[in-house]
């Protein structure tokens, strides 16, 4: 498979750069423009779609060459090194991996394939992992590490069996990089709950409104919660937190 990049922009001198995976919709968008927004540079990676071009343009057009997009599979060995190796090329600097992409549908145990396993595990560790040591070996001191997690992990869902152990193999692997990585660099995450329905709920509206009832806080909480606690634990102010996985979640957890 062929990495692609659909722009070569110049460095903009003292920006930051973020490599965001998933970036094109969703979480993944949120947190793309609220760091932009914040003065970062992004290497907006995506699978397939449009979505992540199109956010490209969008970011540029506000602030020249502060964006470029990247087409690949997680699950391709090549991918890891090819795009942490363009971040170098392009602005000579990665100072954060954000590992957003992921996929979640449902997998009942008597109907489980081992597509669908793999499926899961490429998005959902096996790609942040790779991508985590490719970066690594690329970043400077203060560099920063955030992996999108999933209050599920330790709390699984009836049916969803492939997913919740892939998050709990991650949120493991963030704890394991965390300690091998300082004090280089610094490795997080984040714990969603319910925060957008996805397309691999299956809910009707009943269902729904029953779910909702279920967050101690009444509400979805959106992509914005997430994106504001990346940014938060890319900041100055996280510079001790290390290891840390922040449950934004609305108190779901508990629930």
């Amino acid at each position: 498979m062929k990495v692609l990049a659909t722009s070569i922009p110049e460095p903009q001198d003292g920006a930051r750069v973020a490599l965001i995976t998933g970036a094109g919709r969703r979480i993944g968008l949120a947190i793309a423009r609220d760091l932009h927004a914040a003065g970062w540079n992004l290497l907006l990676h995506y699978r397939s779609g449009d979505e992540t071009p199109a956010l490209e343009a969008e970011l540029n057009a506000s602030r020249a060459t502060s964006a470029a997009s990247f087409r690949g599979d997680l699950g391709d060995a090549a991918l890891p090194a090819a795009i942490s190796a363009a971040a170098i090329e392009r602005y000579g600097r990665l100072d954060a991996l954000i590992n957003n992409a992921s996929s979640f549908y449902p997998t009942p145990l008597d109907t489980l394939s081992h597509a669908q396993f793999d499926e899961l595990m490429a998005s959902n560790l096996k790609g942040p992992l790779f991508l985590a040591q490719a970066c690594a070996r690329r970043m400077s001191d203060g560099a920063a590490i955030v992996n999108l997690l999933d209050i599920h992990a330790r709390k699984p869902m009836p049916g969803y069996v492939a997913y919740c152990a892939a998050k709990a193999a991650l949120w493991s692997v963030t704890e394991s990089l965390a300690v091998e990585l300082a004090p280089k660099i610094r490795v997080n995450g984040i714990a969603p709950g319910r925060m957008i329905w996805g397309g691999g709920d299956n809910l009707d509206d009943a269902q729904r409104r029953a779910e909702l009832a279920r967050i101690p806080m009444g509400r979805l909480g959106g992509g914005d919660e997430v994106a504001r606690a990346v940014r938060f634990l890319l900041s100055a102010d996280a510079a001790y937190l290390n290891g840390a996985i922040l449950p934004v979640d609305g108190g779901l957890r508990l629930a």
